[in-house]
């Protein structure tokens, strides 16, 4: 792989990706955006790599937020098409792989950040994290998502005020909220999400993707989510990985998933 703004390994079946970017704080750009949505979608098509770790680089933040710098002279139309862009080419992308994503939250996660950590399926915080979307102090409202998954997340009346106040969040507050879902001291953190991460490679590939499918499908008005659930499960019964499952249950062994 070759990603000059990230660091990626991989070990376990567990891929981590960083975000190298320590002198902006990580935050956003084009070309961060782009590295991040290639570099998601090919360790979806690793049949190897069966969760993914997503940080930021040093303790101070996860991603800052985006790099007002390269959008502060945009018009109406450059506006509308960073937006469209960026949440088709990264933040749509993380959403829907079947691959989970874990958001290790190592300090600021503001705007753009928070809006990554928010399309990531899991979050786990470091205790020094801050989290929120000042974007209306800027005279502009969060463009990746951010009015979206939010609400989902803590709720709308909570949404709202953390919108329209641009206040930050610490890491217990957060997690009260339900925006995170664990928070942990700094020196713990990558730990905490490798330890989420086996459980998750312990478990069967194919079924976890087809679990995330179905669930996002609940949040998609445009299907009916427990009609998704039906043909998953159906689904399901058609594939290796549930020959093994249920074989290995029935030996009393653990499971050899493969994967499709």
């Amino acid at each position: 792989m070759n990603y000059p703004l990230l660091l990626v390994t991989s070990e376990n079946h567990i891929a981590t990706i960083i975000i190298n970017r320590p002198d902006k704080l990580n935050a956003l750009n084009m070309d961060v955006i782009a590295q991040l949505g290639a570099c998601m979608q090919q360790l979806e098509s690793d049949a190897d790599i069966r969760a993914i770790i997503l940080t930021g680089s040093g303790e101070k933040a996860f991603v800052a937020g985006a790099d007002i710098s390269e959008f502060a002279h945009f018009n109406v139309e450059q506006g509308r098409t960073l937006a469209a862009k960026g949440q088709k080419t990264l933040f749509d992308v993380v959403e829907n792989l079947r691959t989970p994503v874990i958001a290790a939250v190592n300090g600021f996660a503001l705007g753009g950040g928070l809006e990554l950590a928010m399309s990531c399926h899991i979050r786990v915080a470091s205790d020094n994290a801050r989290m929120g979307l000042p974007e209306v102090s800027l005279g502009v409202i969060p463009g990746y998502g951010g009015t979206q998954r939010l609400p989902l997340l803590i709720g709308r009346g909570r949404a709202n005020e953390l919108i329209t106040t641009a206040q930050m969040l610490k890491a217990q507050p957060a997690c009260d909220a339900g925006l995170v879902n664990y928070v942990v001291p700094q020196e713990d953190l990558l730990n905490k999400c490798k330890e989420i991460a086996l459980k998750i490679a312990a478990n069967s590939p194919t079924a976890v993707g087809y679990a995330l499918q179905a669930v996002n499908a609940g949040f998609d008005s445009s299907q009916n989510g427990f009609n998704e659930e039906v043909e998953l499960f159906g689904k399901a019964f058609g594939t290796a990985d549930f020959k093994e499952g249920t074989t290995a249950f029935l030996e009393k062994r653990k499971p050899n998933f493969k994967g499709e």
